[in-house]
């Protein structure tokens, strides 16, 4: 996966860079959510992974595409049918996405509780957030039984854990040492 991801990322960052300089960045987007579940809808896969020639897929995959695709998302699609890199899309969509993310200082952040949290708890949580990450926040909020009480919070690489089993086992760490 991770190697898929290594051949994505200069597609992305070029089809990202274009997009800004453009002022389509939202358009570029559905493009490419669009080409990637085309990508991975089981006859096209076996028909890219089988022999047809370059040609042969570039048109396919821009007849099935249609208005989907502007022009410039069509030399994309040339360009990495060319490179026989159109199975990677998905990848690419991915990381055109993180890319826009990171753009506009969003990011998403899931949130562990016991019970559903009401919508003051969500924009207490929210703004909290958005002041200690300096970033604009979309929470995906989870109930999770196994929390117990209080809150686990997941942003990228940054974990909070404010519930009670996290308190209980630091806890017991420390009267271990």
């Amino acid at each position: 996966m991770s190697e898929l991801t290594t051949i994505a990322r200069p597609y992305a960052k070029a089809a990202f860079e274009y997009a800004v300089a453009a002022g389509a960045v939202d358009a570029w987007q559905e493009m490419l959510v669009f080409a990637s579940e085309v990508s991975t809808n089981e006859t096209m896969t076996s028909y890219l992974s089988g022999g047809a020639s370059v040609e042969q897929a570039q048109d396919l995959f821009i007849k099935v595409c249609d208005e989907q695709l502007n022009p410039q998302g069509q030399n994309l699609i040339k360009v990495m049918a060319e490179n026989e890199r159109l199975l990677v899309l998905p990848q690419v969509s991915e990381q055109f996405g993180l890319l826009k993310a990171e753009y506009e200082k969003e990011i998403t952040v899931d949130v562990s509780s016991a019970v559903e949290l009401t919508a003051d708890q969500q924009s207490s949580i929210s703004a909290a957030l958005e002041k200690r990450l300096a970033r604009k926040v979309k929470l995906n909020c989870i109930v999770d039984e196994s929390v117990v009480s209080g809150l686990v919070i997941k942003a990228g690489d940054m974990v909070i854990d404010g519930s009670v089993r996290g308190k209980l086992n630091r806890l017991a760490t420390t009267m271990q040492s």
